[in-house]
């Protein structure tokens, strides 16, 4: 049934008058230029104008902005109206826009890939006829700007234009969300126009590129133009904006209820809360308190620091799980991903550098040179999981080093200098060097990563996978049992209300460190760094550095967000030193000397090495003085064995140095000094 304008207008003013008018005062007041009506409130109060609103919306939306003119308040001259709530009808993929769905309302959901900046563009212009002095408005539609072809005298071409309606408009480019494809199907991309507030720089927040929308709008036809210049018969389709909403929050825009807030603080409150959400991580994994434990403090994340001379600490910490197929690595991610809002998983060989970190690519819009943001930046203040990073290229895995440590990726390439923000926790998992850790090996040698990366994680953890008769029992009986009915390992606090208390802790938490907190830190740093010092044959250990001195202070703070405690008090520490501990006294412990020795994992060498390494430079210079330029490899050893060193690490030392470039062999049997 066709409601005439007028009518339309009428009933309008009386929807709005009984539903909305508080608000558009408010927003008439505010300065704000637009309302946001909810459809189902519209449908419940005139079905026939809801209906009319999704098949015939231009004329219906301009009849609702003429009805608000109507009103007698100031500042409703241009004011725009947004809906929200459409029906599930009006939910079309991407991928199934037909011609059908052109000039209807309907709503899409998918990723925001790309975004072009903020340009006018002109809606209608006024030109007047130099022979009579009449005023022509021609409203601006398609892609190239019109001029009146006549006027009503008779006179063609050639008029004075007088002046021209102008709004902002921003050109984005939305992919469907990888969730809803199946198989082998691209996901697939539409233009989206937004014009107006919709441009404003509060939205263009929600609309930075990696955000998930639901874009609300008309469905547009726009012509192909060919190279000669001509119309094609092949039209290209684009979604003309009306409203647009965020569907996926970060740690920090996540909404609570009143009642989600109780549940919230009764956890905090509870003495065994703790333990609830350590379980509540994963429960279908068998074992692994300890890393499930550290998860839940990268949850939580330090708190960011900004100096005055303007250094940053980052807040976000970073855990590598190393360990043995088949451990349950992968699931720990995926089950992380799942809480963490914002939470991306990528893995391996299915992941490059730039799609890490940021690509440079050609603009649709504006023909030039656009960035396209990889997963650690799309997924700033959220958690990216990277399995599988021993199969990464190392060049790859180069590109991550800045975004760990700095939180920022640069860019320089292509007449594009830009330094992207990418503050995201990383928590990564990796196989050993030869698949499987060997129990009787160091540790440290196994982990096939290079040291400047295993550098940056805050936490290490090697996962073995060694038989034991009663675990391998109830591991077996855990995962039978699952597999069994399926539903029966429900976790104490549900993932919506731990999601939402890791939110709440992170926006509202900022604790500070009390002195009993940090003395208890510098004691453990101190007595750390003095069991390295020291030792047989001069051999200086460095068993912690400062890196770990930010962890640990990283860890502290998280522990005290957990109880969303404003202070981090000594019982904080000690939790945070006993983690640190652990996965020290699993990689960092040195055999020989039976000290932790940070250096295995910061440089590839253990200081045991170092200094034998010192020592055989020490005989090469000695009996360089004594032989010449040519010294025989038996009187280094002969000499090595007069300071008790055994032959095989003389072996290892030499070798090592001749791989630096220290020395060569000349001849067999001989070396010299480079």
């Amino acid at each position: 049934m066709e409601i005439n304008a007028i009518e339309q207008i009428k009933r309008f003013q009386e929807f709005i008058d009984s539903n909305y008018y508080n608000s558009l005062l408010e927003n008439a007041r505010k300065g704000t230029k637009s309302l946001l009506i909810d459809f189902s409130e519209l449908s419940k109060y005139d079905p026939d104008l809801a209906t009319e609103l999704l098949d015939s919306p231009e004329e219906t939306i301009k009849a609702i902005e003429k009805s608000i003119e109507q009103f007698d308040v100031d500042g409703l001259a241009d004011f725009r109206i947004r809906f929200n709530n459409l029906p599930l009808t009006q939910h079309v993929m991407i991928r199934d826009i037909r011609s059908k769905h052109i000039n209807r309302l309907l709503f899409i959901e998918g990723l925001i890939r790309q975004k072009s900046d903020v340009r006018p563009q002109v809606t209608s212009a006024r030109f007047e006829c130099p022979m009579c002095g009449n005023i022509m408005n021609v409203l601006q539609l398609e892609g190239t700007f019109k001029e009146p072809t006549k006027c009503g005298c008779g006179r063609k071409g050639k008029f004075i234009m007088l002046d021209k309606d102008l709004v902002d408009a921003q050109g984005i480019v939305l992919e469907e969300a990888s969730e809803n494809l199946q198989g082998g199907e691209q996901p697939k991309r539409i233009s989206v126009l937004l014009t107006d507030d919709l441009v404003s720089p509060l939205s263009e927040k929600r609309t930075s590129p990696g955000s998930k929308v639901q874009v609300f709008g008309i469905v547009k036809e726009v012509p192909i133009i060919s190279k000669s210049g001509a119309k094609s018969t092949r039209f290209d389709l684009m979604i003309d904006a009306n409203y647009i909403q965020p569907t996926e929050d970060t740690f920090y825009e996540v909404n609570i209820t009143e009642d989600e807030e109780k549940q919230i603080l009764e956890i905090a409150n509870d003495p065994k809360g703790y333990d609830k959400l350590v379980n509540s991580i994963a429960p279908s994994i068998y074992g692994y308190e300890k890393v499930k434990e550290a998860l839940l403090l990268q949850l939580m994340g330090g708190v960011r620091k900004t100096r005055t001379d303007s250094v940053v600490s980052r807040g976000d910490m970073h855990i590598l799980l190393v360990g043995d197929p088949g451990s349950g690595k992968s699931a720990l991610l995926k089950r992380i991903t799942q809480i963490a809002p914002k939470g991306r998983y990528v893995s391996g060989k299915g992941v490059s550098g730039a799609g890490i970190t940021a690509a440079v690519v050609r603009d649709e819009f504006l023909r030039g040179w656009a960035l396209e943001a990889g997963a650690m930046v799309l997924s700033s203040d959220g958690l990216v999981c990277v399995d599988e990073l021993d199969k990464m290229s190392s060049e790859d895995r180069a590109a991550m080093h800045e975004a760990l440590e700095n939180q920022t990726v640069s860019i320089s390439k292509a007449n594009i200098q830009a330094t992207l923000i990418a503050r995201t926790t990383v928590l990564a998992a990796a196989n050993p060097k030869f698949g499987r850790f060997d129990p009787y090996g160091v540790i440290a040698d196994q982990i096939d990563l290079p040291p400047t990366l295993i550098n940056r994680f805050d936490l290490i953890f090697p996962i073995k996978d060694l038989p034991e008769e009663t675990r391998d029992e109830r591991m077996a009986k855990h995962i039978l049992t699952l597999h069994q009915n399926p539903d029966i390992q429900e976790p104490e606090i549900s993932t919506d209300i731990l999601r939402k208390f890791v939110a709440y802790a992170r926006q509202r938490v900022s604790p500070k460190l009390t002195e009993g907190a940090l003395e208890e830190i510098k004691e453990f740093y101190l007595k750390m760094r003095r069991s390295g010092s020291g030792g047989e044959s001069g051999i200086h250990a460095v068993p912690i550095s400062a890196r770990q001195l930010e962890a640990l202070v990283r860890l502290s703070e998280a522990s005290a967000r957990s109880r969303l405690d404003d202070r981090v008090t000594r019982r904080d520490s000690k939790k945070a030193i006993e983690l640190l501990d652990y996965c020290l006294m699993q990689i960092g412990l040195d055999k020989e000397t039976g000290k932790i020795d940070i250096d295995r994992l910061a440089t590839g060498i253990a200081a045991t090495q170092r200094s034998h390494i010192m020592v055989v430079k020490d005989i090469i210079g000695e009996l360089e003085v004594k032989l010449g330029k040519s010294i025989p490899v038996e009187e280094v050893f002969a000499e090595a064995r007069t300071r008790n060193l055994d032959e095989d690490k003389v072996e290892e030392a030499l070798e090592r140095l001749k791989r630096s470039g220290d020395i060569f062999e000349p001849k067999r049997g001989f070396l010299s000094r480079i």
